[in-house]
């Protein structure tokens, strides 16, 4: 395997969950002292996750690892709120042959931030007490033990308190318009002012920004272009990512990320990687195989895309002005959905 991995959501019908699935629960099974032969002589409720994953986790969110060659390297899943209120993580798996590379790590990373975007205060979990290294590695992460919900002999219940995270919800045209003037506008200055290549020159009037916010909601209303915002704890705007699609025929598989903005006092909490997330799984969800972005050619946003699993297809120089009005690079990117 490739030694980079990068972590994703995975549509549930994808071929690389169902032998993961199956590992995980014949590994299980094994170590309680109940081995089953194959995924058909697993309990029923663990049978029909190997063989029907798209069935039995519905609702859920499927999480894979995977190497430049797309091989999966692990997976873990991230049951939406029941009952109980709080997102459970579960099935976390790495295939042997690619342990040691921080695969588990990251799974649980991108698990705990997807967790945290949905608002949730807590997120929980339940592992068996002879897994030493995922022990070691929740209570890393800061997880700790709770009142079971499950009293299995051996099984260990766990839960971690999630800070306070920006909500991320989508704009219909109306919501655009209503805060063209404001806090849209306000982002877009901010962004600009710190340096962004965002397509405009340095200083950007806040009518010229809300101006072209509202644009963007006249291109919502044709169905062109949809757009995220993150909300702070005062429903302050503190970053927004819009994704346009194409009115090309032969294009209708595709779409363009655009404008992702995180506002200068925001940046560091990983609100960027939220967004961006949110734009991609919307993109999947549409039946979308294809996005597509460029971004100013050594800039902090690079390292952003490459970690969420973005290809480089070619550097432009002297693509585009930067707020200063000097001449910069340009790296094209794209990714290829599920």
């Amino acid at each position: 395997m490739n030694d980079f991995l990068t972590v994703r959501p995975a549509a549930l019908a994808d071929p690389r969950i169902s032998p993961l699935l199956a590992a995980y629960h014949l590994s299980t099974e094994a170590e309680k002292g109940t081995p089953a032969g194959s995924p058909a002589a697993l309990p029923p409720a663990y049978r029909a996750e190997v063989l029907t994953p798209e069935t039995a986790l519905a609702d859920d969110t499927v999480l894979l690892a995977v190497d430049g060659a797309e091989t999966a390297a692990g997976m873990v899943v991230l049951s939406a709120p029941r009952a109980h209120g709080a997102p459970e993580i579960k099935r976390l798996w790495v295939d042997p042959a690619a342990r040691g590379r921080g695969a588990a790590a990251a799974l649980m990373d991108e698990a705990l931030r997807r967790a945290e975007a949905t608002g949730a205060r807590s997120v929980r979990l339940s592992v068996w007490l002879w897994r030493e290294h995922a022990l070691a590695l929740y209570r890393r992460l800061g997880f700790r033990p709770v009142h079971p919900w499950d009293d299995r002999p051996g099984l260990l219940c766990m839960e971690k308190v999630l800070s306070p995270a920006p909500h991320v919800e989508r704009l219909d045209p109306a919501g655009i318009r209503a805060h063209a003037a404001d806090g849209l506008a306000a982002l877009l200055v901010d962004a600009v002012d710190g340096g962004a290549s965002l397509g405009f020159l340095a200083p950007l009037e806040p009518v010229e920004a809300a101006s072209w916010w509202r644009e963007v909601a006249d291109e919502a209303e044709r169905g062109v272009r949809e757009v995220w915002a993150a909300y702070g704890t005062g429903d302050e705007i503190l970053g927004a990512v819009t994704l346009v699609r194409t009115d090309k025929p032969n294009g209708r598989h595709r779409g363009e990320i655009a404008r992702l903005i995180v506002h200068r006092a925001a940046r560091g909490q990983g609100l960027g990687a939220r967004l961006l997330a949110t734009a991609e799984s919307h993109a999947v969800a549409q039946g979308l195989t294809l996005l597509i972005l460029d971004t100013q050619t050594d800039s902090p946003a690079e390292g952003l895309y490459r970690k969420a699993g973005w290809t480089p297809a070619g550097v432009i120089p002297d693509f585009a002005a930067d707020p200063a009005g000097t001449l910069r690079p340009t790296t094209l990117y794209y990714k290829q959905l599920p």
